[in-house]
């Protein structure tokens, strides 16, 4: 076979120029906008109802008792037959397989954890009083997993029985196509909640100009608008009973330069606690058992909000020196950034007398994502022996289910079985739920951990 050139040798510059095409105005940028806006409203609009709104897929009876409630599907049959008040299923035949929602999946496992066996756990670990655990997923290396970790994190801990809410700080709004989000402007995003706080920190300190005889700084009708938005006006249900979302959209972007200006119009304003104590003041941490903060693939405002929000800091990367070197330099970044946080409050608080600035996290763990065991099995040990413990040892494999929710803009966990064989939909998320497992150790850890330490901050009796 003879020998064929490359493909970048002889090119007629003339034909080239009839492929060009005219100039590109920034008019283009809108056209271009305009047909990915189609091709976005198409592609989600799989697994819709046909109001708009995404639908969650039904569970049968075989996966309930293999992955939601651990009992025995003969066992779990004969309570179903034995108490008719409860969520029966439905089958597509007289003699077929039950299948149930989500929400009567619920139900089952509350009455399995009211009447059941005291030695199952039925309903996951969540002690009495304790806030909500906030998990920041972050990385500033875009397309390594990091959105689809989060809500396949979000979607295990659903199932698992937690009450979750999940928010999505970057500005693409992927994290929000996954859960049927429907974000109009920036105004239903986090933007306001930030917004509030700065008007609340420049009211305040505006008080002490008045006291001090300085004439007070203008609160413009952004602000004022923001002082009456609560937490709950912006968090919206999604197809899952027990997920909710506050959403993205492109204009949350105008947060990175926004912030910066309050900043430096105040500069007392501590910017990176704003997102914890808003959610604080409006109950959100009472009203969830965990949140997870989808962050922007960059180390902006929106993006140190979240991770100073956070107990728990995941960040995902795959089994490449390209991501092992950005993940690196992720970390230094991180720690040069709240480093001169902690060293710029710190001068203050130390003339002061008063308590110094520490920020300190749960637990931060490091995670593969889209594995290849056959051809990455080298780097990814290399890359465990230098992290260490901080590289959690359970790899998220590349499967056909996993591609294949990808392309139907969801999350594996809401694809069919039926549309592959039980097979390889047990394979295809055995992965995740060995992250998701070891997650849930991080998760249960630092809550026994803030348990014990309120239990010995108790006075004795």
């Amino acid at each position: 076979m003879k020998d064929e050139q490359p493909p970048y040798f002889n090119i007629d510059p003339d034909r080239a120029l009839r492929d060009l095409g005219a100039p590109a105005t920034s008019a283009r940028f809108a056209e271009i906008a305009e047909a990915c806006a189609r091709g976005r409203s198409d592609l989600s609009s799989r697994g819709m109802q046909e109001s708009g709104r995404k639908r969650l897929r039904l569970f049968s009876t075989w996966e309930i008792t293999r992955y939601l409630i651990p009992v025995a599907t003969p066992h779990f049959r004969r309570v179903l037959k034995a108490n008719p008040d409860l969520p029966q299923g439905r089958s597509e035949t007289e003699s077929g397989a039950k299948w149930f929602t989500l929400d009567e999946v619920l139900r089952l496992r509350a009455h399995f954890a009211a009447e059941g066996s005291k030695s199952k756990e039925y309903l996951p670990y969540r002690p009495e009083g304790l806030p909500a655990k906030m998990v920041a997923v972050a990385n500033f290396k875009g397309g390594v997993g990091k959105t689809s970790t989060a809500a396949h994190l979000a979607m295990s801990a659903a199932l698992d029985g937690y009450k979750v809410l999940v928010i999505d700080l970057d500005s693409q709004g992927s994290m929000t196509s996954i859960f049927g989000g429907q974000i109009e402007d920036e105004w239903q995003t986090v933007f306001p909640l930030l917004a509030r706080h700065y008007g609340e920190y420049l009211r305040q300190d505006n008080q002490r100009r008045l006291d001090r005889g300085d004439p007070p700084l203008p609160l413009d009708d952004t602000l004022s608008e923001a002082l009456s938005v609560k937490a709950a006006d912006l968090i919206k249900p999604t197809h899952w009973p027990n997920i909710d979302l506050i959403g993205a959209q492109l204009n949350l972007y105008w947060s990175e330069f926004q912030i910066p200006v309050w900043r430096m119009q105040a500069r007392g304003w501590k910017l990176w606690d704003a997102l914890t104590e808003v959610l604080e003041a409006d109950g959100v941490l009472d009203n969830y058992d965990v949140i997870f903060l989808d962050t922007p693939p960059a180390l902006g405002y929106l993006t140190i909000n979240g991770l100073s929000a956070a107990d728990i800091l995941l960040v995902p990367l795959g089994a490449s020196f390209l991501e092992f070197d950005s993940t690196g330099r992720f970390f230094d970044m991180l720690h040069s950034t709240f480093a001169s946080i902690e060293e710029g409050e710190n001068i203050a608080a130390r003339a002061l007398g008063r308590p110094e600035l520490s920020f300190e996290w749960d637990a931060v763990r490091a995670v593969i994502t889209r594995y290849d065991g056959a051809q990455q099995g080298e780097l990814a040990a290399l890359m465990q022996a230098y992290l260490g413990p901080v590289l959690t040892p359970e790899r998220q494999d590349f499967t056909a289910l996993i591609g294949q929710a990808g392309e139907q803009v969801s999350g594996i966990y809401e694809a069919d079985y039926r549309d592959f064989n039980r097979e390889t939909y047990a394979r295809g998320r055995a992965t995740f739920d060995e992250t998701y497992a070891a997650f849930k150790r991080l998760l249960l850890a630092t809550w026994r951990r803030d348990e014990l330490a309120a239990k010995e901050a108790e006075p004795a009796e």
